[in-house]
């Protein structure tokens, strides 16, 4: 059953919001005239997600030689744009339900999106982002698939059909859910994440996580390559499932930006298994 393009607001305004202290975190990230301090102390007002911010500053995920026991501390060792995007991801992963009808597993859901996001910021490094950005990949590659947790909550029936007629014929995902619903789980989540006013590279990411090639100029300096080519990667390595049987191969803009296709970058890439640990860090909130 085709879902009605008026359907979709509505569809992704039921979707949680971000708890108020990340929110106000994103927006003072946006301005250009924001002070470090005045995001330190948005965060740390709450204590809860301080404590989890701490957490993975102080895990193997950053493996800093010291421990870090504040957030303004935190901001000196890792940058004021890592801990905004650990706070993000922190609140990301808090949102999704625990089970939903459509019979997405959630637990390999994550898991996915997790792999993808590790990878898609060591992409950012080999791609020679700064440190200090390469986390808004992991940001993107972790969001990437949050579309299909709209569709899994608030329309299940026919989610569930497409998981399932995607799995029986072998066929991707979001192909399927456009033949037989007229919109994707990627297009949905670009709107999510406008919603959410997240940056207009993630959202751009975000939404065309599969056709690098199509939108608007690149905002993501390869952020869009990035997510393209982890999700293929942690596919191959068969970390997570969110539901799409299928390894695309790279198009030419992805095999371009990285100067090989995905057996080649995979081969230069290395063993990827440290990655994969870094990823089930973030499981263990």
């Amino acid at each position: 059953m085709a879902i009605d393009a008026t359907e979709v607001p509505d569809l992704v305004e039921q979707m949680p919001a971000f708890p108020q202290g990340v929110t106000k975190v994103l927006d003072l990230a946006s301005r250009p005239d924001c002070a470090p301090k005045a995001l330190v102390q948005v965060i740390e007002h709450d204590p809860v997600m301080t404590m989890k911010v701490l957490k993975l500053v102080n895990s193997a995920y950053f493996g800093l030689s010291r421990p870090i026991n504040s957030i303004n501390h935190g901001v000196v060792y890792v940058g004021i744009n890592t801990i905004k995007n650990l706070a993000l991801s922190i609140a990301a992963i808090g949102m999704l339900p625990k089970s939903n009808k459509a019979g997405l597993d959630m637990n390999q859901f994550l898991a996915h999106s997790l792999g993808v996001a590790s990878v898609a910021k060591l992409l950012a490094t080999h791609l020679g982002v700064p440190d200090k950005d390469a986390t808004d990949f992991f940001v993107a590659g972790l969001l990437h698939d949050f579309g299909k947790v709209v569709l899994a909550q608030f329309k299940s029936d026919e989610f569930r059909l497409c998981l399932d007629q995607a799995a029986e014929q072998e066929r991707s995902l979001h192909e399927v859910e456009l033949e037989s619903q007229g919109i994707s789980h990627d297009e949905i989540g670009g709107r999510l994440a406008e919603v959410w006013k997240l940056p207009p590279a993630l959202a751009h990411a975000i939404h065309h996580h599969h056709h690098p090639e199509h939108g608007a100029e690149d905002l993501g300096d390869g952020m869009c390559e990035a997510v393209f080519a982890a999700n293929q990667i942690v596919r191959t390595l068969g970390f997570g499932d969110a539901g799409n049987p299928v390894i695309a191969e790279f198009p030419p803009l992805v095999s371009e930006r990285f100067g090989n296709d995905l057996s080649g970058l995979m081969s230069v890439l290395g063993d990827l298994s440290g990655e994969m640990e870094k990823a089930r860090l973030f499981t263990q909130l």
